[in-house]
Parts: structure tokens; C-alpha cells; sequence
């Protein structure tokens, strides 16, 4: 059973930056695809961006957030920069055994507890 911690949200104002981070517990972290999804009130969980060999993200934050990982660290980050009161929501770190990075979440089977991030306008 993989576990995953998220960290790093909070309150910004717009255009401001955020950085989350997800640790995740498996040894065998560098296998796995690593993607971040995010849900907004009233709204349906939806993708951000993910990791394995390549990195893929979501037209409404490309250009805006990177996400790395570091194996030795079994961590994945969020970088997210110009943000605007469109991204609050509470943001999902989603770890999947496999090299593909599928964007519907219910191919992901671990899931961490989500970090509130708030744009303030």
C-alpha cells in the first residue's frame, strides 16, 4: 500500500507562487507515475499534470506550473507560479505502478489526503 503526504498549500494572493510537495512511502517510488489533480467546489476532480519519463500538464496551467520528482526523495513538487483565483481548489498527489500517465483519476489507485490551496483576487 503506497502512502502519500502533500504539503505546501495555503493562502496566496494572485499572481503570487506555491510550491507542493508529495512524499510518498513506496521504495520503489521511481516506477511509478506521479500526477497531481485538483478539485474545486461544487466542481469535479480534475487533472493538473503528471510525471514519469516525461512530464505532461493541463492547457489551463501549462506554461504556469512545473512538476519534477526526486527519486532519491521519493518526492514529487508542484511548482506553481501566476496564480490566479481560478486554481483554488485542494490539490490530490496520485501515484499510479505504471510508466503511462493517464488524465481520469480513477486509473490512479493512491491517493494522498489533498492541501488546500486559496487565490485570493
Amino acid at each position: 500500500q503506497v502512502q502519500l503526504v502533500e504539503s505546501g498549500g495555503g493562502l496566496v494572493q494572485a499572481g503570487g507562487s506555491l510550491r507542493l510537495s508529495c512524499a510518498a512511502s513506496e521504495r520503489t517510488f521511481n516506477s511509478y507515475a506521479m500526477a497531481w489533480f485538483r478539485q474545486a467546489p461544487e466542481k469535479e476532480r480534475e487533472f493538473v499534470s503528471a510525471i514519469s519519463g516525461s512530464t505532461y500538464y493541463a492547457p489551463s496551467v501549462k506554461g504556469r506550473f512545473t512538476i519534477s520528482r526526486d527519486n532519491a526523495k521519493n518526492t514529487v513538487y508542484l511548482q506553481m507560479n501566476s496564480l490566479n483565483a481560478e486554481d483554488t481548489a485542494i490539490y490530490y498527489c496520485a501515484a499510479r505502478p505504471a510508466v503511462t500517465v493517464p488524465t481520469t483519476a480513477t486509473l490512479y489507485p493512491y491517493w494522498g489526503q489533498g492541501t488546500q490551496v486559496t487565490v485570493s483576487s
